[in-house]
């Protein structure tokens, strides 16, 4: 398995940082208490219809070009107009987010964007938006550490089993890990992001297949051909910078690397690769979410 690496010398961690890793503050954090229900309304997935062999109109559109920037487009500027596309709302905080079926999968088409850390502890130093501007959100989502997308801390409290999860921890994680994700979705496993590049393909093709028609950098734009909708996020770094945006983007898994405790297992996709990899990325870096649903 190849580590992806930046360029830049990162500083060890290790100590203090267990099942929640909130050593780090957040610029960006909300803690606003809002409705206490995190249960979800989705729409039948069977809305969620997919035309094979369709490709995003907006490879050739003139807003995907380099003269506009990422985060001057919407997010539904992203999404594929080929494809139709369900909706669900995660009413812990009610926002909406576009769901797409590929193959026997119903993925979320849009990056997380939960941070309430008040009713989710996890999150609290834990999750940033790009640059740490709060409006790059309403674009690609929020950046989260592993510990936050696995949700570190209702795994410690768990009463029957009880885990300490997070940086410099190994630890026995349950088969579906809703982590961060809302009720009845689920931070994917390795072997469900295999899955989904079956689906698409294969992994030779799947980065092609995954990526947005637009907003990719270098004519690095993607079919979209499924409707995933993969935005060029870019991540955060251990060092509190960012770097990345328009040129790839790293979605974390439920799945841990080795036996340090150090690493978990990621997709990526990048602008000048027509194929995704999976990496495994140290925990406390900051990289993106998208749920599957099921939560069994």
């Amino acid at each position: 398995m190849r580590k992806l690496f930046y360029g830049i010398s990162v500083v060890a961690m290790a100590l203090g940082m267990v099942a929640c890793d909130d050593s780090v503050s957040s610029a960006n954090n909300e803690d606003a208490d809002k409705e206490s229900s995190s249960s979800v309304i989705s729409e039948d997935a069977s809305s969620s219809s997919v035309k094979p062999g369709s490709s995003s109109s907006k490879k050739d559109d003139p807003m995907s070009s380099s003269s506009r920037g990422l985060f001057d487009m919407t997010k539904d500027e992203f999404l594929n107009p080929e494809i139709t596309y369900g909706t669900m709302t995660d009413t812990r905080d009610n926002k909406t987010y576009k769901i797409v079926k590929i193959g026997d999968q119903v993925w979320m088409a849009e990056n997380l964007n939960y941070a309430d850390s008040i009713k989710t502890p996890s999150l609290k130093g834990n999750s940033w938006c790009y640059d740490n501007k709060a409006e790059n959100c309403d674009v690609t989502g929020r950046l989260y550490t592993w510990a936050a997308a696995i949700d570190s801390v209702a795994l410690a409290n768990d009463s029957d089993d009880p885990q300490t999860c997070g940086y410099g921890e190994e630890c026995t994680l349950p088969t579906v890990v809703q982590g961060v994700c809302p009720e009845g979705w689920h931070l994917p496993s390795y072997d469900e992001w295999e899955t989904l590049f079956k689906a698409v393909g294969g992994s030779s093709a799947a980065g092609k297949a995954l990526k947005s028609g637009s907003g990719w950098s270098d004519n690095g734009n993607g079919t979209d051909t499924y409707g995933f909708s993969a935005l060029p996020a870019g991540r955060r770094l251990s060092s509190g910078s960012f770097g990345g945006a328009g040129g790839n983007v790293g979605f974390w898994s439920a799945s841990q690397y080795g036996y340090s405790g150090s690493d978990a297992y990621g997709m990526l996709l990048n602008y000048d690769y027509e194929d995704a990899r999976m990496y495994d990325y140290e925990k406390y870096f900051g990289y993106s979410v998208r749920c599957l649903q099921g939560s069994n």
